[in-house]
């Protein structure tokens, strides 16, 4: 398994020569891309290293154990060293093979969270509101940057949408599994009979997209002012700042009117609507591969319900890996690695189950 391993020394100590050419440093890029590829290398070369030990050990235990004529107490202890050590090598060997798995070109990009209401009415709207505070606070214990794109909110301090950028270390990596149907069980503020109502909220999450991955040519754009409203500032009602960008091959649309500026609105709507387009170019491709996109590992698949939030019960169950935790004022309050590591882990089990 690990026969490509053999060389990796020479591969790091390549790397750390290249990162120390001056040349790379004045190409920022392409330094970075290095560099984190250094990283991931330096990582696979430790464990691999650590591997190659325990198997050593390993060794050197059983020729004690072969001798046991010689030492009959010496080979007891040999015997229980080396079921301690397999267990270690098992680690290690899993570790390896997940490190080994084809990497997702995105993992380590920036994101867009997008929140919409779905069925539900005002109680939608406010499980939104719910639903972009949770992300919002994980987002921070990771230290992480969130900036709010574009929003449509209601009166009672809820939302019919909202977009944010999340830029930090790898986070599509950690949040790519959360687009789907996400579902609220609770009794409403409005509810005088205390009557338990079901509504739905859309997440999707969609990478950022960097200028060399997709040109728009500007005859391809349709762009429209108008102005703001809803709740806000002062220029709300009376400046034409909003600004609506159409890609006219596609039909895709982006509304962005959270700002005074219109150049400001605009720069958003232009960034959204570039990721939202490599996001469609990407899913296109992969209908193309698998004409059945629920089948795929992680697929991201926007229809689908995911998650339950039992308000009563206080509880939040993921349908994906019939995970349930008994946690749900934690979940909300940004503590979601209780759901996110089960589920990086189902998905990279299920990878090396694809990959053996």
């Amino acid at each position: 398994m690990f026969e490509n391993l053999a060389d990796i020394g020479e591969k790091l100590d390549m790397l750390e020569q290249r990162l120390a050419d001056p040349s790379l440093i004045q190409d920022q890029k392409r330094y970075q891309q290095v560099a984190r590829e250094h990283s991931h290398v330096a990582k696979l070369h430790q464990l691999y290293s650590r591997y190659r030990a325990v198997r050593k050990d390993i060794e050197e235990n059983r020729e004690l154990i072969r001798d046991e004529a010689d030492d009959a107490e010496l080979a007891e202890l040999a015997r229980s060293e080396v079921a301690e050590l397999q267990e270690k090598e098992a680690e290690l060997e899993e570790a390896i093979r997940i490190m080994l798995l084809p990497k997702d070109p995105n993992d380590e990009k920036n994101i867009f969270l997008e929140i919409r209401a779905g069925t539900g009415g005002d109680e939608a709207a406010l499980f939104a509101a719910d639903l972009f505070r949770m992300y919002s606070r994980f987002a921070e214990s990771k230290g992480w940057k969130i900036e709010t794109m574009s929003s449509s909110p209601i009166g009672i301090g809820g939302f019919k949408e909202i977009i944010a950028l999340i830029r930090g270390d790898h986070v599509y990596s950690r949040l790519k599994y959360e687009s789907g149907v996400h579902r609220v069980q609770r009794v409403p503020d409005t509810e005088a009979q205390g009557r338990i109502h079901t509504s739905a909220v859309t997440v999707a999450i969609i990478p950022e997209a960097d200028e060399v991955d997709l040109h728009i040519e500007p005859n391809e754009l349709k762009f429209d002012v108008y102005r703001s409203s809803g709740p806000g500032g002062q220029s709300v009602n009376t400046t034409d700042s909003a600004v609506r960008v159409t890609h006219l091959p596609t039909g895709l649309v982006v509304i962005c009117q959270d700002e005074k500026s219109q150049h400001k609105n605009k720069a958003k709507a232009l960034q959204v609507l570039r990721a939202r387009l490599l996001d469609k170019i990407e899913q296109e491709q992969r209908d193309k591969v698998s004409e059945d996109r629920k089948s795929q590992v992680g697929s991201g698949d926007r229809s689908e319900r995911i998650r339950t939030y039992n308000f009563p019960q206080g509880r939040v169950s993921d349908h994906r890996i019939n995970l349930t935790v008994y946690k749900l004022e934690q979940i909300l309050a940004g503590a979601l690695d209780e759901i996110i590591q089960p589920l990086i882990t189902h998905y990279q089990t299920e990878s090396l189950k694809t990959s053996c």
